[in-house]
């Protein structure tokens, strides 16, 4: 049966966690099939996709029964070698969809543990049910966050705060996560607004939209200097070309841009 399930409507990609009898906890061949989705987007036309959990939670983390198997490989070349570019297996769950183009938007609900919480960080942007529960469970298990939370957290939310959830494994609430800067805001129905945030996106430049991610991206890891100069030189790309000019032809006429 298939752990992760895409579909594709209106311009917006859905990625569903569909191991719903095990909370979507990740296995191996889940992580593959996680970062297969990930590739598949990144080469689609989507202008947004929209990430959730099937069943009563997002991610509840690794899937224990998955352990004696994992104990069971090499960890050197597991862990070590770096298998997706820069990345190991583990990591490219995360990563990927910063690779990915266009916004990704993660729609949490239920618990968001472990694996699930690192994840869950890779999104543009995290929309939480009033019950969600978020926790970097690793060290539970007498180990660390090694699926991309070290890189990502630090762009989320201050130091102590990542001590604090890194040292305990204590889960939080999602007002405690909206307060701490970990979920962009709450919402009754995440999923609706997950897509009505997709469909939003999607109508906008898709050429400007992908600038901006990428930009944004940018923005932290490049210097001051090199920052403003790519600004400069990603905005000439924009202006005047095909997706501006519907923008503007819409705006002054208006009605909502076509893109082709």
């Amino acid at each position: 049966m298939s752990r992760v399930a895409v579909t594709y409507s209106d311009h917006i990609a859905h990625v569903r966690l569909s191991r719903a009898d095990k909370r979507n906890a990740m296995d191996i061949e889940m992580m593959e099939a996680i970062v297969a989705a990930g590739h598949e987007v990144a080469a689609s036309d989507a202008r947004a996709v929209v990430l959730s959990g099937d069943g009563a939670a997002f991610c509840a983390g690794l899937d224990i029964s998955s352990f004696a198997a994992m104990a069971q490989m090499d960890m050197d070349a597991t862990v070590m070698a770096r298998t997706h570019g820069d990345t190991n297996l583990f990591q490219e769950v995360a990563m990927i969809w910063r690779k990915v183009p266009v916004p990704v938007i993660a729609a949490l609900h239920g618990a968001v543990y472990g694996a699930g919480f690192q994840l869950a960080l890779g999104a543009d942007i995290r929309i939480a049910a009033p019950d969600t529960s978020l926790a970097v469970m690793e060290m539970k298990w007498g180990l660390i966050p090694d699926m991309g939370g070290m890189v990502l957290l630090p762009r989320l939310t201050r130091s102590d705060v990542i001590r604090k959830l890194t040292y305990t494994a204590a889960p939080v609430s999602a007002e405690q996560a909206l307060a701490w800067g970990l979920v962009t805001e709450i919402a009754d129905d995440p999923v609706q607004a997950a897509q009505d945030l997709a469909a939003e996106i999607a109508g906008k430049s898709p050429s400007a939209i992908r600038t901006a991610k990428a930009l944004i991206t940018s923005g932290e890891t490049l210097d001051e200097a090199a920052l403003l100069l790519e600004e400069s030189r990603v905005q000439i790309d924009l202006i005047g070309k095909p997706d501006q000019m519907e923008v503007i032809a819409a705006q002054m006429q208006g009605r909502a841009p076509v893109f082709k």
